[in-house]
């Protein structure tokens, strides 16, 4: 084996080619692809990956599987799970997991999440996790950090999430750093069928990011998505099917102006309670 000293170099490469994720949150699903990745404000089984608060809004055990395919490149791809368990008067309990890469370079996430509503405009959440990062020549390197969130309704159908990612600033190797990362961001539902999102992401190495969407249904059980996003410029659309019996399909593409279109799916399935 090659010494693992030489590891930050080829992760910093890596990292430049293939846009790895570099331990960071990978996106909300393929409806947060669709809409930006704007999601810091959503309530669902997809806030597992955006703002683990939002978990404490949930009131059905809920499970979710899905995929991307960065510029149509396998290498690139990434596969996500996510569980959520809501115990009443307690709070959510969720697990994220997450790989990223190819046999050559690879990164595995495991996220232990909770969540619980303080009042009923108002929820915290947090999560701790695990961070491996493998270059079979070169060795591997494992880390532990967290991150955690708020959510509140501010006023009627408008909700504001804030998320922080590694705030200690855990290291890779010496002078390499786990990006630290901030995000604020809304959500506005008018009505049933229309969500307006927005965003605003710093990793403190890097310019800030804008990302918006938006999501409508026009009928009960289709929607339409459409977002954006700067630093990288980036387009993105999508749809979301709500299917029989508690099963969601989501399919989503964003476009990055130079290395082209990156599709996702990902299927949810949320169990609900039966009524007395």
């Amino acid at each position: 084996m090659k010494p693992l000293f030489l590891l930050p170099l080829i992760l910093c490469l890596g990292f430049g080619i293939s846009w790895s994720q570099n331990g960071v949150s990978p996106m909300a699903g393929a409806r947060g692809a669709a809409m930006g990745d704007a999601a810091v404000a959503f309530q669902d089984i997809n806030s597992a990956f955006s703002n683990q608060a939002g978990l404490g809004f949930m009131e059905n055990m809920s499970f979710s599987i899905g995929s991307d395919r960065r510029f149509f490149t396998n290498e690139i791809g990434s596969y996500s799970l996510a569980f959520a368990y809501p115990v009443q008067k307690t709070g959510t309990f969720g697990l994220a997991v997450n790989y990223y890469g190819f046999s050559g370079y690879n990164e595995q996430r495991i996220g232990l999440a909770y969540a619980r509503k303080l009042s009923d405009k108002l929820s915290i959440g947090a999560q701790f996790d695990y961070l491996g990062f493998s270059i079979p020549e070169y060795g591997s390197k494992s880390i532990f950090t967290f991150e955690f969130g708020l959510q509140a309704q501010l006023i009627e159908n408008l909700a504001i999430g804030v998320h922080i990612f590694n705030p200690t600033r855990q290291e890779v190797v010496p002078d390499e750093n786990i990006p630290t990362v901030f995000r604020l961001g809304t959500a506005y539902t008018p009505n049933k069928k229309l969500v307006i999102s927005g965003e605003l992401e710093k990793d403190i190495e890097h310019p800030i990011q804008f990302k918006a969407g938006i999501e409508y249904f026009i009928v009960d059980i289709l929607a339409l998505r459409a977002g954006l996003s700067t630093n990288p410029t980036q387009n993105s659309f999508g749809i979301g099917l709500k299917l029989n019996n508690g099963f969601k399909l989501d399919l989503a593409s964003s476009y990055h102006y130079t290395l082209g279109f990156t599709p996702a799916l990902s299927l949810a399935y949320d169990i609900q309670k039966k009524q007395k």
